[in-house]
């Protein structure tokens, strides 16, 4: 996988349906890049999402940020920078979205584990 948990980056190119009227990438899909860096996280690290949730264990956004620096556009390549904090029951994946050596947006997720009834689960399981 690429990078280390410390440094996990995780590459995507622009498509087409992605971008608005206005050619640029529109803002909602920041959050799916973001997902898709942070499944090829939890992956790179052993925790694949498919396993925990056969396991009953969920993880549950509870809330996201993004903020928007420069656009990207139609054909760009991305890299996402994907870094884990745990806060408590809490934890956080923070992204940094890179166009080459320029950044150009970044933002954080937050989630908990739950189990199928969404009740919180206080676990020790998380990620290096």
């Amino acid at each position: 996988m690429e990078g280390s948990p410390k440094n996990f980056r995780h590459k995507i190119k622009v498509r087409y349906a992605e971008t608005d009227q206005m050619g640029i990438v529109h803002h909602s899909n920041y959050i799916i890049y973001f997902e898709e860096a942070r499944t090829a996280f939890m992956e790179s690290v052993g925790r694949p999402y498919h396993e925990m949730e056969r396991e009953g264990i969920l993880v549950v956004v509870i809330e996201s940020y993004v903020k928007y620096i420069k656009p990207a556009r139609f054909g760009d390549e991305l890299e996402i920078s994907v870094r884990f904090e745990r806060m408590g029951v809490k934890f956080r994946f923070y992204y940094e979205v890179f166009r080459g050596e320029e950044k150009i947006a970044e933002g954080y997720t937050t989630h908990v584990f739950t189990d199928r009834n969404f009740r919180v689960l206080r676990t020790k399981w998380g990620f290096p």
